[in-house]
């Protein structure tokens, strides 16, 4: 059995305060990139005595097969949650690049639950599996529920909203990696933004093209300007996907953003960078 972990995006990111628990309260609003192909991890399971994870593909180095990965987090819980050992030889294979802001690791972790459940048809309902996700990370719920998402708190609890058409848009990597606490303890030596939540959308209205992590990840990775100030170059306008170091730029047109892709690879052929479809 197969299961798709695709990456997502975050169209709209609000630090609203910190919590008395050292976390900060959020309010996203993210879209599941579906249908790119090249932002897909893949989980596969297949019968055997005993559960065991393997990592391999284009975006596996640096990552291990170990019991603090998501994957095999999330299978403890599904077993915890089933009552018994669920053995299986499970393989991630991975695309989306790690530590880029994309949520490749929370999206393996909510494949790996859809993927225990369906391979033993646990029944699991979409409550309880939402309950899991939360345990294992802010982001993990979102992948449950696809499509575009709205996350309150620190991201964890969700609401499904409509959906709303990406702009034309390119994600550029540039194979840097932002640790995401470092990135949320540089608040507060950049300044924490005016708090402005998401304003009420109307029928197909986007919400406004932000992220609040931004002055801190620039402060973290310095290095992160030289995409953003790229990218501008090119006519689009940059956002930093999540706390870095993925950034998106939006297009007026898709003939435009394809132009810039061409002159992107061509002036930087070192980083990743990719095109959205135009209905996801």
């Amino acid at each position: 059995m197969e299961v798709l972990a695709p990456a997502k995006f975050n169209r709209f990111l609000a630090v609203l305060n910190r919590r008395a628990d050292g976390f900060h309260a959020l309010e996203l609003v993210s879209t599941v990139l579906e249908g790119m192909p090249d932002l897909t991890d893949h989980l596969v399971a297949e019968p055997a005595s005993t559960f065991s994870l393997q990592v391999e593909g284009p975006r596996s180095a640096g990552l291990e097969a170990t019991g603090d990965n998501l994957v095999a987090r999330a299978w403890r819980l599904l077993e915890a949650a089933a009552g018994r050992s669920l053995p299986a030889r499970v393989t991630l294979h991975k695309r989306i690049p790690h530590g880029a802001g994309l949520g490749g690791g929370s999206s393996d972790a909510a494949a790996a639950l859809r993927l225990g459940n369906g391979f033993f048809a646990l029944g699991l309902p979409e409550a309880r599996m939402l309950a899991l996700a939360a345990e294992l990370g802010s982001d993990v719920p979102l992948f449950l529920l696809g499509g575009t998402v709205l996350g309150l708190d620190r991201g964890e609890r969700v609401l499904p909203l409509r959906h709303l058409p990406l702009e034309p848009m390119l994600l550029v990597h540039p194979g840097l990696h932002v640790p995401t606490p470092s990135v949320y303890k540089a608040l507060a030596a950049v300044g924490y933004p005016p708090v402005a939540p998401c304003p009420s959308l109307g029928p197909g209205q986007a919400p406004p093209w932000r992220n609040d992590l931004t002055a801190a990840a620039l402060h973290v990775c310095p290095g992160l300007a030289e995409v953003r100030d790229a990218l501008s170059a090119l006519g689009g306008e940059p956002l930093l996907c999540g706390s870095g170091s993925c950034w998106a730029a939006r297009f007026p047109t898709a003939m435009e953003r394809n132009a810039a892709l061409e002159r992107l690879k061509r002036q930087h052929p070192e980083w990743g960078a990719w095109a959205t479809l135009q209905n996801v």
